[in-house]
């Protein structure tokens, strides 16, 4: 990526599952998985959860350019709340916009363009995706495989471990590192490889930390994993800060602060992740 820029990550929607409203999740937040990242004028968002609506309110104000906005945006995977957000991301309605939705996991079984048709169709949606005026394009590609969206921004993937499938992304930045894994259930024996190697030395791992593990043996082989085995993921990788991700709508602002101390108290440093927080690796 571009020399000497500012790399951070923001995020605009942490929940897994289902958005939240109340009271009792004003500190974390209800919003569905939605990240941005950036890294100069490179906008990469990372899930279309309830979160990318204000994602695109932000940008219609104060991030598109006289000449449009040119942003990729690359989907873990189809399930609804990492896609639900997506008819209400207002830059897909400005012509001079250009977004590029990536997609991994389907391997060939169907087209990310069929899946997002099939999701905005009725009698679920009142419009298509042919409402959208931006240039959407759709752009399948295989987890594990290197993307390179544009010159000087490089992607590594992974394949994660989730019904339907999941994909894990790296982006690395001038000796700098962000690694999103969400939606992956560990398999209880010993670090998943394929995410270890991803993830090998990285700065920050934005991690798929729905339950604790004395919750885990009630939802095992629903694709989600524990915060406690982020923080042994981290080091048997190396990585330098785990990011509490992906939390559980079961678990309201009280609950995650009992999870921020304890993590704190097991791997000093790791962070739960909170609506408008921006962590630079």
């Amino acid at each position: 990526m571009s020399e000497g820029s500012d790399f951070y990550v923001k995020f605009w929607g942490v929940r897994g599952s289902i958005a939240c409203p109340g009271e009792e999740y004003q500190r974390y937040g209800g919003n569905t998985s939605c990240l941005e990242v950036r890294d100069g004028e490179n906008l990469l968002i990372f899930d279309a959860g309830t979160g990318l609506r204000r994602l695109g309110a932000y940008l219609a104000v104060n991030g598109t350019p006289p000449e449009g906005l040119l942003g990729d945006l690359f989907l873990t995977h189809t399930h609804h709340d990492h896609i639900v957000g997506l008819p209400f991301f207002v830059p897909m309605f400005n012509p001079k916009n250009r977004i590029r939705i990536w997609a991994g996991h389907l391997d060939g079984e169907h087209s990310l363009k069929e899946v997002l048709r099939r999701f905005m169709a009725a009698p679920l949606f009142p419009v298509p995706p042919d409402v959208f005026a931006a240039d959407v394009s759709y752009h399948d590609f295989k987890s594990g495989e290197l993307l390179e969206p544009r010159p000087g921004v490089t992607l590594r993937t992974a394949t994660l471990n989730h019904p339907n499938g999941s994909t894990g992304y790296r982006i690395d930045s001038n000796g700098k590192s962000i690694c999103y894994i969400t939606d992956t259930e560990h398999s209880g024996e010993g670090p998943d490889p394929n995410i270890v190697e991803l993830v090998q030395g990285a700065d920050l791992m934005i991690y798929d930390c729905s339950y604790t593990d004395d919750e885990y043996p009630r939802f095992k082989g629903w694709g989600h994993s524990t915060w406690q085995e982020g923080a042994r993921l981290c080091d048997a990788a190396g990585v330098k800060r785990l990011v509490i991700f992906h939390h559980d709508p079961s678990h309201d602002d009280v609950f995650m602060d009992r999870i921020a101390e304890e993590a704190e108290r097991l791997r000093p440093g790791t962070i739960v992740a909170c609506e408008g927080d921006i962590i630079r690796p």
